[in-house]
């Protein structure tokens, strides 16, 4: 596993983004989240030792966990980010995004199908925005498609956009006035997961947790633990 951010900084689009992790680790360092720059990490997949390139093949690699790889403000950048992609086809790239509905602006001219060393996944909150941002990614030209429904912040049924899904993943929001993650939100998901015979991931509880009517509240380390002792990820039998 190999992170690459080939640029910095964001700009909230939806419900979601409230408590952005992103946002938040910048304003703890007083770093202006709205400012988005390349990084010094840009040419990362593409740089070399005297034995090759310095990023080992093989692995799989995730783009832009410090933005969003659609953002409007990358675009005079993406295309190199493309080339690179292309050139290391021994390289698995997954980015997850908000903007969906920008990828048909900006795919290379050689896109097709999409390219099958990239995976999308698309990050929802609640049902608008899964009816919104799904329906569009059951529609475009993508080989490898996850979806993400994290921040979790109410009940959302995912059923009519599984088609050639790879992956579900479900959590919930950190943050002290982080909203409620309800267990029985998941639940149903994984559910539906299941019912398609998609792999799916409970990533993590929400600081602000409720199983069987009771309401917890967690630290940042239980939000994993707790998502991990729960057993409910799932992998359909091969």
């Amino acid at each position: 596993m190999a992170m690459w951010n080939p640029w910095r900084g964001c700009r909230r689009v939806s419900e979601g983004c409230r408590y952005c992790f992103i946002h938040e680790g910048d304003k703890k360092k007083s770093i202006d989240t709205s400012k988005i720059e390349k990084s010094a990490q840009f040419d990362a997949p593409i740089k070399k030792t005297k034995n090759g390139y310095k990023m080992k093949g093989g692995q799989t690699v995730y783009v832009c966990f410090s933005s969003d790889f659609l953002i409007e403000e990358a675009d005079p950048w993406r295309a190199e980010c493309w080339e690179m992609i292309k050139e290391r086809s021994d390289l698995q790239f997954i980015f997850l995004t908000k903007r969906i509905e920008r990828l048909p602006l900006v795919v290379p001219d050689d896109w097709g199908e999409g390219y099958e060393n990239v995976t999308i996944g698309v990050s929802v909150e609640n049902q608008e925005r899964a009816d919104q941002r799904l329906r569009l990614l059951q529609e475009l030209p993508i080989k490898h498609k996850n979806i993400i429904c994290q921040p979790l912040i109410e009940e959302v049924s995912i059923a009519d956009y599984l088609e050639d899904i790879e992956l579900v993943m479900a959590g919930g929001e950190y943050h002290k006035n982080a909203r409620p993650l309800n267990y029985d939100w998941i639940l149903k998901i994984r559910e539906e997961a299941i019912a398609r015979e998609i792999p799916f991931e409970f990533r993590q509880c929400g600081t602000h947790f409720i199983k069987d009517g009771r309401e917890y509240q967690l630290n940042y380390r239980q939000l994993f633990s707790q998502a991990k002792k729960a057993e409910i990820n799932w992998q359909p039998n091969k």
